[in-house]
């Protein structure tokens, strides 16, 4: 029977754990909630100033109207006057009638001026924030595919540590059993042994009784014996179990501190992938229009310039950590759970398994000198990569002061925009490239090391190759980076362990070395 005590002990530990897996699978979806939440913020940030800019340019094409008929209407009074003539022949007038057709002619240019502003506001800034709203939706569901993978891989590690940690403990628990059962072995050898030996000197004892007694003797050794090499035996599983425990626990630990302080941050900034260059784009683009339109208002409008000057990806990105802290910051390290006793919190890097441990920091070392490289290499790949892309989206196409730029030409309002930003070819082009580096960034990609997908001559060749390049070396370099993170962490404790274990394995090899000349 099990002792009442020991398996309280047993429940207690196992709940604790539980209860501490627990904790992160709530802060795990507490997570998805913050990212989905942050996302409905944007887009109805995004809808209000679309319909903010709608309202705006609806006012500017009145405002336009009633200008031009103002300006028509006084004009018309005018053609037929002396003045007029005069002003038409050689525009030598008195000064207040200069003043008045220059006033008049003002008008004229407010109104076309206006007229620009609502077309711009129509065709330029409203479609740019709709095109963000889109993106923003798109990359939050293509965030969220990176973020369940990454959150199931780690729920599968802590429970592959639950079971190890479970294992440790029933070899632990067979040990001590054991370890019961040799020492009453022990007790009943030595009362048998004093049995026998105050039996000796009683020469009226027949001869049977005394073999009796003797093989009785013998069996109480050969007893002792079987259950000292069964000790042994689950002595030698609960330390290979303790060990698979203490490494398992290890990588456990890292992978959770990488995923809190690095893979988060890296999939809040794809989340808002473009975001804070195309709303600056978009605002900016406001900006140029009223500053160019009336230079009077400068002063009014700095100080929204100073706040599109303030768009921060990072800073964003911390005032969002900042504002969930129950949610982004990194749970306590797994500790190590001591079960009934057990004083040993490390790898034990004894005889019996020092040639497996080698073994395996050997396989270990070959195993993240390769990782590395190749991680180093794709790294460098997806930097340089990087690079170029931002080169390519951020891009200086907000100034629209030419669109207030009057010629004697008679052309339209509408033709002075129509080269810039929403040139129809160049727009689907790039809305195409976005897209599809999009789509590539958040898929299943291949196995680590396929690079056939995208190749650096694609690259020069074509833009949307770049952004191909990008989110594939992305992928691979976090998913690298995390198996480098959990090998390196076995790599540094068995390192360890079997640097501390040599002293044990010389002073081993010593007393053979004696016990043989003896």
């Amino acid at each position: 029977m099990s002792n009442p005590n020991k398996s309280k002990k047993d429940k207690e530990i196992l709940a604790d754990y539980e209860s501490q897996v627990k904790d992160v699978r709530a802060q795990l979806v507490e997570q998805q909630r913050c990212l989905e939440q942050q996302t409905e913020m944007r887009v109805q940030l995004l809808q209000d100033l679309q319909d903010f800019f709608r309202k705006k340019a609806e006012i500017e094409t009145e405002y336009s109207r009633n200008l031009e008929k103002l300006a028509e209407r006084f004009m018309a009074k005018t053609r037929s006057t002396k003045d007029h003539q005069q002003y038409k022949k050689d525009q030598n007038l008195l000064s207040p009638v200069n003043c008045w057709y220059l006033l008049l002619n003002q008008v004229r240019r407010e109104s076309k001026d206006h007229a620009t502003l609502s077309d711009l506001y129509l065709n330029n800034v409203i479609s740019r924030l709709t095109h963000i709203s889109e993106d923003s939706a798109r990359l939050l569901k293509r965030s969220k595919e990176i973020v369940f993978q990454l959150q199931e891989d780690l729920m599968k590690l802590l429970n592959e540590l639950y079971t190890v940690m479970k294992s440790y403990h029933m070899y632990h628990v067979e040990t001590i059993n054991a370890e019961s059962k040799l020492r009453e072995a022990e007790r009943q050898e030595g009362r048998a042994k004093g049995a026998a030996g105050a039996a000796e000197p009683v020469f009226g004892l027949r001869m049977e009784e005394r073999h009796q007694r003797r093989n009785a003797a013998r069996k109480m050794e050969k007893m002792r014996e079987k259950r000292k090499a069964k000790y042994s035996e689950n002595k030698v599983k609960t330390l290979k179990a303790r060990n698979e425990y203490l490494l398992t626990l290890e990588a456990t630990n890292a992978s959770v501190f990488k995923y809190y302080i690095h893979d988060l941050p890296d999939i809040i900034d794809c989340c808002d992938l473009g975001y804070h260059s195309s709303l600056s784009r978009a605002l900016r683009t406001y900006l140029s229009a009223e500053l160019g339109l009336e230079a009077s208002r400068r002063a009014g409008l700095e100080v929204l310039e100073g706040a599109v000057e303030g768009l921060d990806p990072a800073r964003d990105r911390q005032r969002l950590l900042g504002l969930y802290p129950t949610a982004f910051c990194p749970p306590p390290r797994f500790g190590f759970q001591a079960h009934m006793g057990d004083t040993v919190s490390q790898i034990a890097s004894q005889p019996q398994v020092q040639a497996e441990l080698t073994l395996r920091l050997t396989q270990l070392q070959t195993r993240l000198a390769s990782l590395k490289l190749e991680n180093e290499e794709v790294k460098k790949t997806w930097g340089a990569t990087l690079s170029t892309l931002q080169d390519m989206t951020v891009l200086d196409d907000y100034d629209v002061s030419q669109s207030f730029t009057h010629s004697p030409s008679s052309e339209s309002v509408k033709s002075s925009v129509s080269d810039g930003y929403l040139n129809k070819p160049s727009l689907a082009k790039r809305r195409a490239n976005q897209q599809e580096t999009e789509l590539f960034y958040f898929t299943v990609r291949p196995a680590l090391g396929d690079r056939s997908l995208t190749t650096g001559a694609q690259a020069k060749r074509d833009p949307g190759a770049v952004c191909l390049l990008l989110f594939q070396k992305f992928r691979e370099y976090l998913e690298g980076s995390n198996l480098v993170s959990k090998l390196q962490a076995k790599h540094d404790v068995l390192k360890k362990a079997i640097a501390e274990g040599e002293p044990f394995k010389v002073l081993s090899h010593f007393f053979h070395i004696k016990d043989t000349t003896l």
